[in-house]
């Protein structure tokens, strides 16, 4: 006889659904990793087979029951399967990841030792020349959270091209899109470029347009690290729409921001312009709410105005964590030239407007994505705290929009413009993927110095009806990896 699965009930939350909708106190039900009822009093009406003495209940009173968020923008592509408890994310309460943002994806290319700005993933991640390949990979590994991969147009270009300074020839992108049509027949959700990369630069608008056309055949989606987030914003985001729109697929702009103290205030441009562009296309934001970025070392951003917080430094470790400008001084040389020195390195730079991070946060197109970095030896706060960071100061401190609001945006939301199924909503028939969490305690605790903190008010989290995570004061644990490599909705 097969065993019969678990019965899991979480009684009396605050059930917030995914969808935007409001809120109301009740019950959620799930039978092995499939959510079968949702109301009130569902211990005393439960479907016909569940054996009442075997159920297991939690109660959830003054607790907010939530679908497991869901991180939009993630460069986790290969922590997943070196770190499969995946602590700083499931500590969040993200149960799914979605990776190969920025035009950097693991596959499909193999190489024994990775360039920049491959080696966001780690220098020697590049082990999987095809997306099955990867998909075996994660799955052998068992993470104890969701994947879900993004092909990079970066990863295409290194894989077909002897020199990445120019377009890309006939030949070459038939290449890389006979590449990339053999991922997303092999599950992946879609194209992401970095054309604001040196090695994706020179590639022109055309060239990212072919490959969008393969991905809107399969009914995937575009995301993309725009070419200029700086003075050329505007002309940029006319570069992606142009682009998403000509192939027929829908537009995620990753990580919106306008960068440099000159171009502070132009969210009172850019995002009027998205939204315009939005009446003639499916188009979508990401973006963590923090007013630092964190990247590889680019002389290029070192401006003598903003702070930097050296990340890591191959030719100077010891400098992780300190100021660039402080390193500068002791040396006895500008900022640039440092910045030379420690190449090939990585840096937080505070190139955001508080004001700008709060406009883009509260627009309604906009889903929450951390883009943290785990392989950097002094990461940026967002890789651990970014979720119960936009509760605790976008929601209860500045109150730019409602609680309901503020789930969907990392919930309902995402599963939808990402083209993920069955997740990011409590509804009947979807995965079990569910947080609980405190709404007046969930807060980040990490910081531009202490960064490897998790956060409080997160209770349990359960990935596909298994209970993988559980918050306490002493020490948040991960209780089981029972996570999958998922598939793009049909």
């Amino acid at each position: 006889m097969a065993e019969r699965a678990q019965a899991t009930l979480l009684e009396g939350g605050l059930v917030v659904d995914g969808t935007g909708n409001p809120s109301w106190p009740g019950d959620v039900l799930w039978v092995g990793d499939r959510i079968v009822a949702l109301g009130e009093g569902l211990r005393q009406r439960l479907p016909e087979g569940i054996d009442p003495a075997a159920l297991d209940t939690i109660g959830c009173h003054g607790k907010v029951i939530a679908p497991g968020f869901i991180d939009a923008h993630t460069h986790d592509d290969a922590i997943v399967m070196r770190d499969p408890l995946c602590l700083p994310k499931i500590s969040q309460g993200i149960t799914t990841v979605v990776t190969g943002n920025c035009g950097i994806s693991l596959a499909p290319y193999r190489t024994a030792q990775s360039r920049p700005p491959l080696t966001l993933l780690g220098i020697d991640s590049f082990l999987h020349a095809t997306m099955g390949e990867y998909r075996a990979a994660v799955d052998a590994a068992q993470p104890a959270l969701n994947v879900a991969s993004l092909v990079g147009h970066t990863t295409l270009r290194f894989a077909t091209m002897d020199a990445l300074d120019r377009a890309a020839t006939g030949d070459e992108l038939a290449r890389m899109g006979a590449l990339l049509d053999d991922c997303m027949k092999e599950g992946a959700h879609g194209l992401s470029s970095g054309l604001f990369y040196e090695e994706s630069f020179a590639a022109p608008a055309e060239e990212v347009t072919a490959l969008a056309r393969i991905v809107a055949r399969h009914g995937g989606v575009y995301a993309t690290h725009l070419r200029s987030e700086m003075a050329a914003i505007i002309e940029a985001i006319h570069e992606a729409g142009d682009s998403a729109f000509d192939a027929g697929v829908p537009l995620v702009i990753s990580h919106h921001k306008c960068a440099g103290p000159a171009n502070w205030g132009r969210t009172r441009e850019t995002l009027p312009l998205i939204d315009a562009l939005g009446g003639r296309q499916d188009i979508a934001l990401d973006v963590y709410p923090y007013v630092a970025g964190s990247t590889v070392l680019r002389e290029d951003l070192v401006d003598g105005v903003i702070d930097i917080l050296l990340t890591w430094s191959d030719p100077h470790p010891g400098v992780t964590g300190r100021m660039l400008a402080d390193v500068a001084r002791e040396w006895g040389v500008d900022q640039k030239e440092a910045c030379r020195r420690l190449q090939p390195g990585g840096a937080c730079y505070f190139q955001m407007n508080e004001e700008d991070v709060e406009r883009v946060i509260a627009h309604p197109r906009t889903m929450i994505g951390s883009d943290g970095l785990p392989h950097d030896r002094h990461p940026h706060p967002r890789l651990w705290g970014a979720f119960p960071r936009v509760f605790a100061r976008y929601w209860r401190e500045r109150k730019l929009f409602t609680l309901e609001q503020a789930v969907h945006k990392m919930t309902g939301m995402t599963a939808r413009n990402l083209r993920i199924a069955d997740r990011g909503q409590l509804k009947v028939d979807a995965f079990a993927d569910v947080v609980v969490f405190d709404p007046a305690t969930i807060a980040d605790t990490a910081t531009y110095d202490r960064p490897r903190s998790a956060s409080t008010g997160i209770e349990r989290v359960f990935v596909n009806g298994v209970c993988a995570f559980r918050g306490t004061e002493e020490k948040p644990e991960v209780l089981a990896r029972a996570g999958r490599m998922l598939t793009r909705a049909a």
